[in-house]
């Protein structure tokens, strides 16, 4: 684990900067990628090039977009319904979402908080301390996850900090990040199918929620820290049952 304010600065410093580096690259390439996403067709006819391996192409980019996290996760969990339909966009999001928080658990576990808040800042990291430590972190951590407007990248650093087992991290995760997933691939199949009226509908609900979320952060961060604790209290519990 490592320490020391000069670790935190150096990742406060090189981070952005790798970041910003992806950036430049994409809008360098803007004309390729745009044109690629001009048509479902134009997109399946790029991807089928890969032959057997395009899905795991697209697994690797959702991967990518949650270890590196420069582009919105929607975005891209649109591209895999709108390539690949509901049930595989979601079942290939899903996994890459699922490789790519399990590098981040496992990262922040290993570097430690001083490497988590030199990416996101003490004032972000600290946000889930409170839920992080609670006596019911699973219940939680799963709670956060549901929650649009929530900044999932941060959580799944934090949740490597907890003493949150993997296995109980990526059921938490995953469960919680599964509506959201379904709904951008249906957003995504629906404007592929043409069907712009349900895919604007179902999108204008996904930004409202999370507009709202984003809004009311901190009092549905309180809400979700007063149900964990609650729920410990009912089940008579020690701290570390639900940590298990």
């Amino acid at each position: 684990m490592r320490s020391g304010r000069g670790f935190k600065i150096a990742v406060g410093v090189l981070f952005p900067l790798f970041i910003v580096g992806v950036l430049l690259a994409a809008f360098l390439a803007r004309d390729t990628w745009m044109a690629l996403f001009s048509s479902r067709e134009a997109l399946q006819a790029w991807m089928e090039q890969f032959g057997f391996w395009a899905p795991a192409i697209y697994v690797a980019v959702q991967v990518f977009q949650v270890v590196i996290f420069v582009v919105p996760g929607e975005v891209v969990q649109i591209a895999g319904g709108y390539m690949f339909g509901i049930p595989m966009g979601t079942l290939y999001s899903l996994l890459g979402i699922a490789i790519g928080s399990s590098i981040d658990f496992f990262m922040g576990r290993a570097l430690g908080r001083t490497f988590v808040e030199g990416v996101f800042g003490e004032k972000r990291v600290a946000q889930f301390d409170s839920v992080a430590e609670s006596s019911r972190t699973r219940t939680g951590f799963f709670l956060l996850f549901v929650i649009p407007g929530i900044p999932k990248d941060v959580l799944v650093y934090v949740a490597g900090l907890s003493r949150l087992k993997f296995g109980t991290f990526l059921l938490v995760s995953m469960g919680g990040r599964l509506p959201g997933i379904l709904g951008s691939a249906v957003i995504g199949d629906s404007a592929a199918s043409q069907r712009y009226v349900l895919a604007g509908i179902i999108f204008g609900v996904s930004v409202l929620l999370f507009v709202l979320g984003v809004l009311f952060r901190e009092r549905l961060q309180t809400l979700v820290d007063r149900i964990a604790r609650r729920h410990a209290d009912t089940q008579g519990l020690p701290g570390k049952g639900d940590q298990e």
